[in-house]
């Protein structure tokens, strides 16, 4: 059947630069349609370190524009949505004789500092290990550190929340929905598309196309739109692995290692300490990348380099891998490629324009979007202004550093809530948390009970608000209960969701 709506804008990819794009395209006036063929940051962006950070590291390759621009957006994301981003600290112990000396990380720290437009993130400030309860975990070779800001992110939730804000704005929104083909006819794109639950097919037309299919970006080219000889990414495989809590302190490490590789090492879902990341060229299908066991190895020893209670595979309780898009930029090294973004029109005088996003990151995707959106002006004609800087996310609109005030908030109306449930229910949902719990006055009200803190209105509310459908979904996606949850406790939850799904049907 073919849909009788002409929609300005259809994008492929329902990753974070596909929804930030969807939700720009739609706040500014543009008719969206946005297909997923799998769920939201089912690919890439669940699958990264979880910052929001300048990249120190990227100083080495001279990427001061990406690290300027990532920078000025620390800021500007924190206050777009406090519930999911918040600042952290880092730790960067120094070795004399080391790999970098202390001179050129003052340097790149003093940058760091000054050219972002920094206000409300604090500033670099040297350690003293052998005092600073940061020098507590690690062995005594560190009696000096540097510490820094950056910003941590809800990786997946940001994805979902800005498809969730593009559908409220009128986009419509297809998780689960893959593009069969896409052909050029009378000067509008036809788009074929089949759902991947029922199997049905549908028909669009559209004005202009988006490929914001991150590793699947050339597939895309090549397979749905017909494109050949198609070679614009570099697929570079990141795998980071999950451990029982290594240190209580609050930041985060950020270690260097002989190689001239860095890894992190951050506080994680409480109870966790999350280390990562490596990179290595990947060939294959991105949708099978799992972390090898020299990459296991590689993060357990760079670790225990620093840390006196090493890291072992015994210590691991969750891994996960990705792939990221890399621009092919000829680079020797997958670690020195560069993690700027690249857009591209194609299309000739008369042909319905496509929009190729190459490359990208978390930290830069709402300039990413503005930047597309102004390629979008350029080939179908301009609709609104820039919007997105002042804007809030779902639930995210309450103050940067309001974050304490709103758990004490929702507790007061909730007083039934356990601390640790009020202030994860703020950390995922912010101020829509009240939404979810209703006119609940008691834990059974909220139906039931999963496992850990996992109730039913919550499920619900993932269900019917966020596009929920597998208890994958909601275990590693939506929220992180997957860590929490036993294998049985998870089989009860995708039995309920399969259950809620038939009867939707």
């Amino acid at each position: 059947m073919l849909e009788q709506a002409i929609f300005d804008v259809f994008v492929i990819g329902g990753g974070i630069n596909g929804c930030g794009i969807a939700r720009d395209a739609v706040g500014r006036g543009y008719s969206v349609a946005l297909a997923e063929m799998k769920d939201f940051a089912s690919g890439t962006s669940s699958g990264s370190t979880k910052l929001i950070h300048g990249g120190l590291r990227y100083l080495e390759y001279y990427e001061f524009r990406l690290v300027r621009e990532a920078l000025m957006e620390r800021e500007v994301l924190w206050a777009m949505a406090p519930h999911v981003i918040w600042p952290m600290r880092f730790v960067l112990p120094f070795q004399k004789g080391g790999l970098r000396p202390a001179w050129l990380i003052r340097l790149g720290l003093f940058l760091y500092d000054h050219i972002g437009g920094r206000k409300l993130l604090p500033a670099t400030r040297t350690l003293d290990m052998t005092r600073d309860p940061a020098g507590a975990p690690l062995k005594r070779l560190f009696t000096k550190a540097f510490e820094y800001s950056d910003g941590w992110v809800n990786d997946a939730r940001l994805v979902v929340l800005n498809a969730r804000d593009a559908a409220d704005r009128g986009a419509r929104v297809m998780p689960r929905t893959r593009v069969v083909s896409a052909r050029r006819k009378d000067g509008h794109w036809m788009i074929e598309t089949e759902n991947m639950v029922t199997g049905g097919r549908q028909s669009f037309r559209a004005r202009m196309l988006v490929n914001a299919t991150g590793p699947w970006v050339d597939r895309v080219l090549a397979d749905t739109i017909g494109k050949k000889d198609v070679h614009n990414v570099r697929l570079v495989q990141g795998s980071h692995i999950v451990v029982k809590k290594k240190f209580d302190d609050p930041r985060a490490y950020f270690f260097q290692n002989p190689d001239g590789r860095i890894i992190f090492a951050i506080p994680y879902e409480n109870d966790f300490t999350l280390i990562g990341t490596t990179d290595h060229d990947f060939i294959g299908d991105p949708a099978g990348a799992r972390i090898n066991h020299a990459e296991i190895d590689y993060l357990c020893k760079a670790a225990s380099e620093y840390f006196t209670d090493p890291v072992t595979r015994d210590d691991i309780v969750w891994t996960y891998s990705a792939v990221r898009p890399l621009f092919d930029d000829g680079a020797s090294k997958a670690q020195e490629a560069t993690r700027d973004y690249v857009l591209r029109l194609d299309g000739e005088t008369g042909q319905a324009p496509l929009l190729n996003v190459f490359g990208g990151k978390l930290t830069t995707y709402r300039r990413l979007g503005e930047s597309a959106l102004e390629k979008i002006g350029e080939a179908i004609g301009v609709k609104g202004s820039k919007w997105t800087a002042g804007s809030s996310l779902p639930g995210g609109d309450f103050p940067a550093a309001g974050y304490d005030a709103e758990v004490a908030s929702l507790k007061a109306r909730y007083p039934f809530l356990a601390g640790s449930h009020a202030r994860r229910l703020v950390r995922l949902y912010g101020t829509r948390a009240a939404r979810l719990l209703g006119k609940a006055t008691s834990e059974a009200d909220l139906g039931r009970r999963f496992g850990a803190d996992l109730y039913e209105a919550e499920v619900n509310w993932l269900i019917e608000q966020e596009w929920a459908r597998r208890a994958e979904d909601v275990l590693w996606r939506r929220t992180k209960l997957g860590l929490k949850l036993s294998p049985a406790e998870a089989a009860e939850l995708e039995e309920y969701m399969q259950g809620a799904a038939n009867a939707a049907a």
